[in-house]
């Protein structure tokens, strides 16, 4: 059974950030840092080389597999900020309309800028989300 490629590390997380060659992205990596650590309690972690992870969660799938990962993280990518919601978006879609400018994939918010969206309904949603996951599974800081 093939195990996940994306593990936890102990690579810098703040080396990473400081790594990324776009200021504004760098400055809103160190704001989502302060704002997933009050949320989860748990210090930031490098996922793979390019995701910053909180918190981390045990699954196991149907099929036999299982593994670890992050709770709620992000990774500060060329295009835009991405951010891991890992219950998805169907339960925010309230909360979505009134966020601003964003795209989604399966659990991936992506962000150009956090200037450009209301920051009370981004903390609400990775709030939920949290909350969710660890409800949902066995999760630790």
């Amino acid at each position: 059974m093939s195990s996940n490629k994306t593990v936890e590390t102990d690579s810098s997380v703040e080396s990473f950030i400081n790594q990324v060659a776009d200021e504004q992205k760098r400055k809103d990596s160190r704001e989502m840092i302060g704002l997933m650590k009050k949320i989860t309690g748990s210090e930031p972690r490098m996922w793979g080389s390019s995701l910053v992870g909180f918190g981390k969660y045990h699954y196991k799938y149907a099929s036999g597999r299982e593994g670890d990962f992050f709770i709620t993280g992000f990774s500060p990518r060329k295009t835009a900020l991405t951010l891991y919601i890992m219950p998805g978006f169907e339960r925010y879609q309230d909360l979505m309309s009134k966020l601003g400018p964003h795209k989604t994939g399966k659990s991936c918010l992506y962000i150009k800028s956090l200037d450009a969206v209301d920051r009370g309904v981004l903390k609400e949603m990775i709030s939920d989300s949290v909350a969710c996951m660890r409800d949902k599974y066995e999760c630790s800081k």
